[in-house]
């Protein structure tokens, strides 16, 4: 059964410890998310070039990445982080021993998970902007800089926006995973207080609960941010 009192704050509960592990949810989403936008820029770009080598590693990434498991990401970056970033140091002359704390890890992982599907959504986004509005500019005498910043990336993040929102509750929900990294998030304070408590269900349902309330939230923020960035446009059927 459902017991209430074990969610309360203080000693007697585990109310701190689940806001606590939230927060902690909440901010390797938000990092991840913007690491997996960083690096889905260039792989967007590598895909859109005429460069055949760029949009072949491109590619290879984004099919590699997508089509295994996603925990099993997480188990090669939490296994085979530290052995790359050393043969990277070593090649600046560091030679001592480095070590990947638990959220890098998840960060890094959840991350390049991420950064597969904001690849194809923003790939997507400036694919569908009309080719005629830069051969306009260009008449027009603008640089190719004015191009970027004043015509395709505010119509790129106006058709992106539904994507990456999708994007981000993917984000949100992959946090679970982590908790094999011995990182404190929902997942991971869900198991230690049903260990401790032996009532799995309560500890469950709140964790439910709580993805359940944070989708829900982020939903209707990706939703009035849509909202905005269409305005002044007219809808077509």
């Amino acid at each position: 059964m459902f017991k209430f009192e074990k969610l309360i704050f203080g000693d007697l509960g585990w109310g701190d410890e689940f806001l606590i592990a939230t927060l902690m949810t909440i901010i390797v989403s938000i990092c991840s998310m913007g690491l997996g936008i960083f690096i889905a820029i260039f792989a967007a770009w590598a895909k859109l070039t005429y460069n055949k080598f760029l949009k072949f590693i491109a590619s290879f990434y984004t099919t590699v990445v997508r089509g295994i498991p996603e925990l099993l990401v997480i188990y090669l970056i939490f296994f085979g982080g530290s052995a790359v970033v050393m043969k990277i140091a070593k090649v600046f002359g560091y030679t001592g021993y480095i070590e990947l704390n638990a959220f890098t890890i998840s960060v890094v992982a959840i991350g390049i998970i991420s950064a597969t599907y904001s690849t194809e959504v923003l790939r997507a986004a400036f694919l569908s902007i009309d080719r005629g509005q830069i051969e306009a500019a260009k008449t027009l005498g603008l640089s190719k800089f004015q191009i970027f910043y004043k015509i395709l990336v505010p119509q790129v993040l106006r058709h992106a926006i539904p994507g990456l929102g999708n994007v981000w509750q993917v984000t949100l929900k992959d946090t679970s995973l982590i908790s094999v990294t011995g990182l404190v998030e929902i997942m991971r304070q869900t198991r230690i207080s049903s260990n401790v408590e032996h009532s799995p269900l309560t500890f469950l349902i709140t964790a439910a609960f709580l993805y359940l309330f944070l989708t829900t939230f982020s939903g209707k923020f990706f939703n009035y941010l849509e909202r905005q960035s269409n305005k002044g446009f007219v809808q077509t059927s």
